[in-house]
């Protein structure tokens, strides 16, 4: 009886030791690269139905081929986003690279099209590195130092050299440099140039290369530099005294090389294609509206030129939503465009020789893909089909464009998202999701895993475009700057206003999201209208702009002076610092998730640590996730998922009530 009962005991302890750890093997593990403070505990079991729209797949349109009617895509099969190559439409995608960090850009090099440029983000951390790939042998040679910024590389025609724009001087500014691939150490120092500038494109000879000297979001001034010595030329006037700013964005050479087109806002509200013709020219240096082109209240959002410089594909953003059109420079007349969803595309990249564009696509019932369209054969043709999870995407809601007053009696606009009223009936609770930037705009995109919150938790989607936004004018997106700051903000109570006389809106349940500067919108949200919200997430959030000043890159605290205010003015000071969220927590009254990567070289660390230690102090629910390989935003899949399960658990508990 005893041996028995012993054996019984043992047995009955061996059981319950399963049992006792059953719990944890039934939880969501926190990733190692993840750090997680007052995050739950968080069943597996809550989110199964989420699985699928963690593994959404979305192609981006990289380059074409020098000679061969093929393209490098990037899309991610692993953990990060790698280079692909596809040899025709809807081919196979066959991997090129196999890095653990992301893959940002990829070139083919024209006479080596074996040889492939990357720019890898190495760690988050934005300081991008150049690396060219050897097919053939396997290897890949180092570019650039592994620790300065790199950017806008751009191939010679020929293939020979290498262009780009690099802070490796003194981490501040960005400086014109030129090195032969083939070459180890053959990096030359073209101009030495003070501030933020970017490299659009050689000339048709390679002799010379055209530059984007950027002031602003509003301002910006084209110049070209000479290869052989260095000197710089400016290619527009900058704005005198009094002046309004003139912004002029993508820009390539003429085909002979005598102008140059550029998208601008000279003598316009919105962006327009301009050709600039070069000094000793007739006309030269006289920006001039692109001759027959269509007049239009929308920007030009992008452009490209044919090899041959007869025909012009440009993108309208009209309210949102992308407009393909091409225009035949020989005639002056506009040519046949595909129709297509209506959605938000990429830039087209014609396609050497050719009249063909290549560019991605996504709408709202269709994750990113790449496309092609035929100018000459008028054949619009898809390369890629991204997974979608197995989800059935055509259920997915469709964005309806929403108008609201503000204080001042503005009209705003915003994409609404509502949830399926069969299975969601009455008033819905309500997800603000607010774009960051603050000179970008909430477009009708694919909206990935925040579809989970539409269909599956039965919650209204708004993405609203407060004043400052891109899109809707030069005057417009200045509407926010400096001591305008807050006036943004209001637009966010006038949105809960809108809200409230809703009948299938539920006033009662909203939450505000957004990352970046939309992450402190909604931290001053919270501070203006803690008492009209449920809770919050803010994603590498700006919560003291003083602070930030301070300590974001240098290669990026002017051009962030020029749009938030100078925090060295103490006028300026004063008014920063009396906005700030992490100064007026005790405004703050309800639950905050906050995530933000370790890395980030925009919105620093320190950023994020202020307002939690702020809003720990005071008692106030915060859940806080940082991601240790991380920068500006979880790329890696693992983080991502994570942080997506976090967010509807959040959401679950504290805007849906349970």
């Amino acid at each position: 009886m005893r041996s028995r009962s012993l054996v019984s005991f043992f047995s009955a302890l061996l059981l319950a030791l399963p049992l006792a750890a059953q719990p944890a093997a039934d939880l969501v593990g926190v990733p190692d690269t993840i750090i997680a403070r007052h995050v739950p505990d968080i069943p597996r079991s809550s989110n199964e139905g989420l699985l699928p729209f963690e593994n959404l797949r979305v192609a981006w349109f990289a380059d074409w081929h020098p000679s061969e009617r093929r393209l490098l895509i990037r899309t991610r099969f692993g953990d990060s986003t790698q280079i692909h190559e596809v040899a025709m439409p809807m081919g196979a995608r066959t991997q090129l690279t196999f890095y653990k960090d992301t893959i940002a850009e990829g070139y083919y090099r024209p006479g080596h099209p074996d040889q492939i440029l990357v720019s890898i983000n190495e760690g988050g951390a934005e300081n991008f590195q150049f690396l060219l790939i050897d097919r053939a042998t396997g290897k890949a040679k180092r570019i650039t130092d592994g620790k300065s910024r790199n950017t806008d590389a751009e191939w010679s025609h020929d293939g020979k050299l290498l262009a780009y724009v690099s802070n490796a001087r003194n981490g501040r500014d960005f400086d014109l440099y030129v090195t032969d691939a083939s070459a180890p150490g053959a990096e030359r120092l073209v101009a030495q140039l003070n501030g933020s500038w970017e490299l659009a494109d050689w000339s048709p000879d390679d002799k010379r290369l055209l530059l984007r000297e950027v002031i602003s979001a509003n301002e910006a001034y084209l110049h070209w530099a000479d290869v052989a010595t260095g000197e710089v030329h400016a290619l527009t006037p900058r704005r005198a005294q009094g002046q309004e700013p003139i912004a002029y964005q993508d820009a390539v050479w003429s085909q002979d090389g005598r102008s140059v087109l550029a998208a601008s806002d000279l003598d316009s509200e919105v962006l327009h294609v301009v050709r600039i013709r070069l000094e000793g020219d007739a006309d030269g240096g006289k920006p001039a509206p692109l001759a027959g082109l269509p007049d239009l209240k929308w920007d030009v959002e992008s452009f490209d030129l044919s090899d041959d410089g007869n025909v012009l594909a440009y993108v309208v953003n009209e309210d949102g939503f992308s407009r393909l059109r091409f225009f035949d420079l020989r005639n002056g007349k506009a040519l046949p465009a595909p129709e297509m969803p209506a959605g938000v595309m990429t830039r087209p990249r014609f396609r050497p020789g050719t009249h063909e564009v290549g560019f991605a696509l996504n709408w709202a019932r269709a994750t990113r893909d790449v496309y092609s369209y035929d100018a000459d054969a008028r054949r619009l043709e898809r390369w890629t089909a991204s997974e979608a999870g197995g989800l059935n995407t055509s259920t997915f809601a469709l964005p309806e464009l929403v108008h609201f007053q503000s204080f001042d009696g503005r009209t705003i606009p915003a994409f609404l998202y509502r949830p399926p009223a069969d299975r969601f009936p009455g008033p819905r609770p309500v997800y603000i999701d607010i774009h960051g930037g603050p000179e970008e705009q909430a477009r009708p995109n694919f909206l990935g895993s925040n579809n989970y919150i539409i269909n599956e938790l039965g919650v209204a989607f708004i993405a609203p475009n407060v004043r400052g936004s891109a899109g809707y004018g030069k005057s417009y997106m200045k509407l926010d700057n400096a001591e305008k700051r807050e006036d943004s903000v209001k637009d966010i109570g006038a949105l809960l206003d809108w809200i409230a006389k809703q009948p299938g809106l539920d006033a009662s349940r909203v939450m505000v999201g957004g990352g970046s500067y939309g992450g402190y919108m909604v931290l001053a949200s919270l501070v203006h209208y803690s008492d009209r919200l449920r809770c919050a997430f803010d994603s590498v959030g700006i919560s003291d702009f003083v602070t930030f000043l301070e300590s974001t890159s240098e290669y990026r605290r002017d051009l962030r002076r020029a749009e938030y205010g100078d925090e060295r003015d103490p006028k300026m000071r004063e008014t920063l610092l009396k906005i700030a969220p992490a100064r007026n927590v005790e405004r703050i009254g309800k639950p905050l998730l906050v995530s933000q990567g370790a890395n980030d070289p925009r919105v620093p660390l320190s950023e994020s640590d202020q307002i939690v230690a702020a809003l720990e102090k005071r008692g106030v629910p915060v859940w806080y996730l940082v991601g240790k390989d991380e920068g500006h935003g979880f790329q890696k899949k693992g983080n991502s998922d994570y942080q997506r399960v976090v967010l509807m658990t959040f959401i679950r508990q504290y805007l849906l009530g349970g």
